[in-house]
């Protein structure tokens, strides 16, 4: 049963109420008894009386109506309605533009929009998710960057206060670069901060990471990355994948969600090293990271690993005893 939100009385209350008043009590009694004005009560009254049995068996006579008007003489018509309708499909225009071709007032044309559920064009269909997990740690390696800008004090996203003195806007301390390779199975990260993200810094950082996953007995075979120049064309990193018999894989260009292990691991960082902490300056965020990075591979719980940390998933590697 519809209730509005305002109403004193509950569908209990109204059929109690009525009932009251059938074993003899006057509607002034009745709307005392349960706190509501003898109007109120000769309202649920009368729609209890004049019911038929069905409606009283439903309790459906005590629900609240609608308030919309029995008729609207200035309504348009439903062939006004169907022009108006029939131009935003044909040509996608908003209501001013529209109104403009029909003669009709803006808000009249929007209001006939949304009634007829055209106030919005319609979103494109989403592709359905596609969850996939290599069933190896090393089997793919998810490579993306994240941008973090320079500061020498904490700024307005983690105080909230934005009082920049013009100094500190002219000075351009300007941006690090967090590196970031993601395991697949295990969701173990590797992370460096840089001042670019040039092929060479690329190429370096690659090699120190598949270095690092393979003294932790991961061996890489693919590497994911998006279709970044410092990727794609970096011949210094091809011939790198190539010595170490790793294939290079690149997402759909504008398809992010392909590489989402890592997008979701900056998240993270975002969240709980980036900004979670107030930092005095950019250096001491930076001495921070290998802490909270130790911290997310060894004790952290992950909610895809069941509430376990990734290092939980190295320790038991494919064709391994457990």
């Amino acid at each position: 049963m519809n209730v509005h939100g305002n109403a004193k009385l509950g569908p209990a209350g109204r059929r109690s109420l009525v009932g009251a008043v059938e074993r003899g009590a006057s509607l002034r009694q009745a709307a005392a008894m349960y706190g509501v004005s003898p109007a109120t009560a000769h309202r649920w009254w009368s729609r209890w009386r004049q019911a038929s049995e069905p409606m009283r068996s439903s309790l459906a006579c005590l629900a609240d109506r609608s308030s919309r008007p029995g008729r609207s003489p200035r309504c348009l018509s439903a062939a006004a309605q169907q022009r108006i309708c029939a131009a935003r499909r044909r040509t996608g225009w908003g209501p001013r533009l529209i109104a403009g071709q029909l003669g009709h007032p803006h808000s009249t044309v929007w209001k006939v929009l949304w009634r007829h559920g055209l106030s919005r064009a319609p979103r494109p269909p989403r592709d359905p998710q596609r969850r996939y997990e290599w069933p190896c740690p090393g089997d793919l390696l998810h490579m993306d960057t994240k941008r973090y800008a320079r500061f020498l004090r904490p700024g307005h996203a983690v105080t909230g206060v934005r009082d920049k003195t013009g100094a500190e806007k002219r000075a351009r301390w300007g941006y690090e670069y967090a590196h970031t390779i993601v395991d697949d199975h295990s969701r173990l990260a590797y992370t460096e901060l840089h001042a670019d993200q040039r092929a060479g810094t690329v190429t370096a950082f690659v090699a120190r990471a598949l270095d690092w996953f393979v003294a932790l007995g991961v061996r890489p075979q693919r590497i994911m990355t998006d279709n970044a120049w410092s990727y794609t064309r970096n011949q210094s990193l091809a011939r790198l994948l190539h010595e170490r018999g790793i294939r290079h894989l690149r997402i759909r260009p504008r398809t992010p969600r392909t590489n989402g292990k890592v997008e979701r691991f900056h998240q993270t960082m975002n969240r709980e090293w980036a900004y979670g902490v107030t930092y005095r300056d950019h250096f001491a965020r930076a001495r921070a990271l290998p802490y909270w990075l130790e911290h997310y591979n060894q004790r952290r719980p992950h909610s895809s690993l069941g509430g376990r940390p990734p290092i939980s998933r190295v320790h038991n590697l494919c064709g391994h005893d457990t």
